[in-house]
């Protein structure tokens, strides 16, 4: 049976740098960080007083305020996200085959402010005034329910959790599922807004987080010696998949085509990585043979690059395992340099970026980059602070999770 190849015609997000993906990408490109002092609440307790906040949102002009207030942040993110990329590919559900079009998506955590609420609620004033949507809004598929309600995708719907490589195994689902012909048009990738009290102090506790709260732009410096943790973010990146030809039918833009996904379990420890990075490495090899590529085709890495001492290392080792000689040719950047990690929705943002730098011939920086940490390995070509006009026809998108969770994806120009 001949493969059915999958594409990306739409492109949707909210993050930190901006709530569209034109705003998105002009931020990339001028190595502009999105990382400030949160504003979403009292800080003043908290030993990390910044964070990537998505900045003056407002779902109102996709969403009406009614429906609004029975959306947790992160579903509110999800759905706006999705609107704009449905936009993007041109696509009128009202006129497809419902059953042929699907949602996929990832989320690490799900409604944790709509958790907080409804618990301090619970606490002072008891049970039985609970909000009633309290469960709806928290549960994480309600970005997946809300975004096929929204429209009228009735083909395959699931959620998935898989700490930061949420989005990327969504992704990657939703390539197989119009690769083996269950639907022809997906929606996917991954939605999170974890900057809340429990959020942050619970990053803090795994002394996780950067606590550079002096200089919050400064903060996210992957593959530095002076990188100290990741910055915790929020926000939203949404892709529409579409099988190619169906898609070339229509005279639809396409972005880049989803060629591969490779998928791996550390079975090391449920936060750090394995030292050696070799479940990574098997990742990435396992996108390459999914995608029918020779890894030496392979011209950039948008790198998972948390800017954790451990995880930076980690993922060079790995990158130099699978590469060899071919790993100094490279380019290796950190979309979190800029946008901070956005946990569960990280893959979904940073398949976008690909997708754009296969489009457009420009592979953005990893910023904050003064002094690689030769000491630690971290000695590739991490694209320093500057945007470098160059064609690639093959890259990968990394992303690794707490608990193990290792995927990559094989992005390839049409």
């Amino acid at each position: 049976m001949t493969r059915r190849r999958v594409v990306i015609t739409g492109l949707g997000t909210v993050n930190p740098l901006g709530p569209t993906v034109p705003d998105y990408w002009r931020g990339l490109l001028a190595g502009r960080s999105g990382v400030a002092p949160i504003t979403l609440f009292d800080t003043t307790a908290f030993k990390v007083r910044f964070g990537g906040e998505v900045k003056g949102f407002d779902p109102t002009p996709v969403v009406d305020p009614r429906s609004a207030r029975k959306l947790d942040r992160f579903t509110q993110f999800a759905v706006v996200a999705a609107a704009e990329a449905v936009r993007d590919s041109g696509l009128d559900f009202a006129k497809e085959d419902p059953f042929r079009c699907g949602c996929v998506f990832g989320s690490g955590i799900g409604g944790l402010a709509e958790f907080e609420d409804g618990h301090s609620t619970l606490l002072a004033k008891g049970p039985s005034r609970l909000n009633p949507f309290v469960i709806p809004k928290m549960i994480a598929n309600a970005a997946s329910g809300n975004i096929s309600i929204r429209f009228g995708l009735r083909g395959p719907n699931t959620t998935v959790a898989t700490a930061c490589s949420s989005a990327a195994h969504a992704i990657g689902d939703s390539l197989a599922a119009i690769r083996l012909g269950h639907a022809d048009v997906m929606v996917t990738g991954g939605s999170e807004a974890a900057i809340t009290p429990m959020g942050l102090s619970g990053f803090i506790a795994c002394r996780a987080l950067s606590e550079r709260n002096d200089d919050p732009p400064r903060a996210s410096r992957p593959f530095d010696k002076d990188r100290d943790g990741f910055v915790l973010s929020e926000g939203a990146g949404v892709l529409v998949l579409e099988e190619y030809e169906r898609a070339r039918a229509r005279g639809a833009t396409v972005y880049a085509e989803v060629c591969g996904s490779g998928n791996t379990a550390d079975a090391y420890h449920i936060t750090a990585p394995h030292e050696d990075g070799v479940g990574a490495a098997e990742a990435m090899r396992g996108a390459c043979r999914d995608a029918g590529w020779d890894p030496s085709e392979v011209g950039y890495i948008n790198a998972h690059g948390t800017s954790t001492g451990l995880g930076d290392a980690a993922e060079t080792r790995a990158v130099k395992q699978v590469f060899g000689e071919h790993a100094r040719r490279l380019m290796v950047s950190s979309t979190k340099s800029m946008v901070g990690h956005l946990l569960g929705a990280s893959g979904g943002v940073e398949a976008i970026a690909c997708a754009l730098t296969l489009r457009h011939g420009v592979v953005h920086p990893t910023i904050n980059l003064e002094s690689p940490d030769v000491a630690a390995g971290c000695d590739l070509d991490y694209v320093p602070n500057q945007a470098r006009e160059v064609r690639v026809r093959k890259v990968l998108s990394n992303s690794f999770g707490f608990g193990g969770h290792n995927c990559s994806l094989a992005l390839g120009a049409v």
